[in-house]
């Protein structure tokens, strides 16, 4: 069995520490609405804008960065992107109303455009092909694990204190993991005392392909190829749904099941909780199927499929006020997004031409689902306006769009593989790509 530098399940947990704080600073936002809304004078309507806010400048910069990543590389453009954001964080604290608060959080998004791109990058860098769903897993529990400590954390900031207090704390933890990362990443050709071996292993099994330094590929060829297109129009769908549980999840429980802060801190992170190993098992499970000798395309396939088939069960919601059953059916959701997600980072490692465009495939991904935030927080507080409060039409449509994201990954997604450049293959444009059905060998 070849063996690989252990140091690099240190450098993937420094990517779930960093998309772990990510998500503390959105949610801290939808736990802190209710008490800015009373304080500034703002409606749902507002409200509802500024939660959207980030996402706009989010999606907008996922492109742009994930080439500084890929031309920078992660340690210094990670510690670009986490520092921005936790800035801006800290700034939201001094917001006295709309305008002043909305342009803080378009400004986070401008740096958090930058962490799942860059953690991309971390995991193709350190990891073999065959292992990138376990560490892709275990970076994508950052989301939830970030959601889930975010809750009891902002909660409890918020009733000791004040709202403001808790973007400078959650601001400050941000920049105390810039100034760790700063000091201990490396990537394995840079970095010293690495067994040779180990290290040698490690390269040869990234699966890289190497094109000639003259070769560059142009950004809006990477537009021209059928996976691509299947890889945002999935994470849209995921994030459909995902952007529920970061922008309105907890008003629903507060305004429509009656929820106290203790109860909001407490039962409130059920459902982030249960994504966490909904995360690592969706990326054992798609190693596990690669490595039993199921294709790598029928390995991803499986769980990406599967994963959003389980998170259309939040539809349910809108049907009952057992708040076991809520709690149960919102579990189920978050615990099928985290298993599809999981493999979705694993995409931007698997079909990139070569190592320098990890991070871009990863930003352009990434910039159709959080076009998806956007709909989603404007979407629920339109429908909330004028259903007078009702969440029954937003659970449906979040729904009816997790099955589209499953019809999505079985029939539009093709082989993954890596992207042939036009040189190396003329016709390997969207329409003449390999279609792959879930259960391709």
């Amino acid at each position: 069995m070849r063996r690989y530098p252990r140091i690099r399940w240190m450098m993937i947990v420094f990517c779930f520490l960093a998309i772990a704080i990510n998500y503390i600073d959105r949610v801290n936002l939808a736990i802190a609405a209710p008490h800015i809304k009373k304080d500034l004078g703002l409606d749902d309507a507002s409200m509802g804008l500024i939660l959207g806010a980030f996402f706009w400048t989010y999606a907008l910069m996922q492109i742009p960065a994930g080439r500084m990543i890929d031309k920078l590389g992660a340690r210094a453009g990670l510690a670009i992107a986490v520092g921005w954001w936790s800035l801006f964080t800290v700034l939201t604290a001094f917001g006295k109303g709309f305008s002043s608060i909305f342009i803080s959080r378009l400004l986070l998004g401008v740096g958090e455009a930058g962490g799942n791109p860059g953690c991309a990058k971390v995991v193709y860098k350190w990891f073999a092909k065959k292992q990138r769903g376990t560490a892709s897993g275990i970076f994508d529990a950052g989301p939830r694990a970030g959601t889930a400590l975010a809750l009891p954390l902002v909660a409890w900031i918020i009733s000791t204190w004040d709202w403001e207090t808790s973007f400078v704390v959650t601001g400050g933890i941000g920049l105390v993991w810039v100034a760790l990362w700063l000091v201990f990443y490396r990537e394995p050709e840079q970095m010293k005392g690495l067994d040779e071996e180990q290290k040698n292993n490690l390269i040869a099994d990234r699966g890289e392909r190497h094109i000639a330094g003259t070769e560059k590929i142009k950004l809006r060829t990477l537009f021209g190829y059928r996976n691509v297109w299947g890889m945002m129009i999935g994470f849209f769908c995921m994030n459909f749904a995902t952007y529920f549980f970061v922008t309105w999840f907890p008003t629903y429980l507060t305004m429509s099941q009656g929820f106290s802060l203790k109860e909001l801190g407490t039962l409130g992170a059920i459902p982030a909780l249960m994504g966490i190993p909904g995360s690592l098992l969706g990326g054992l499970t798609s190693d596990w199927l690669f490595n039993k000798g199921f294709s790598l395309t029928a390995a991803r396939k499986t769980c990406l499929v599967g994963g959003m088939v389980l998170s259309s069960v939040i539809a349910f919601a809108a049907f009952t006020s057992n708040i076991t059953v809520i709690l149960t059916l919102f579990s189920l959701t978050y615990a099928g997004l985290a298993f599809t997600a999981a493999n979705i980072w694993t995409l931007p490692a698997d079909v990139a031409p070569n190592s320098g465009y990890v991070a871009t495939l990863g930003g352009i991904q990434n910039f159709a689902g959080n076009l998806a935030g956007i709909v989603t927080a404007s979407f629920t507080g339109l429908m909330l306006g004028l259903s007078h409060g009702s969440f029954v039409i937003p659970l449906c449509v979040a729904g009816g769009i997790c099955l589209l994201g499953a019809l999505n990954f079985l029939f539009v997604i093709g082989k993954i593989e890596p992207l042939d450049t036009p040189k190396s293959k003329p016709n390997a444009r969207i329409k003449h790509q390999p279609q792959a059905s879930i259960s391709s060998q």
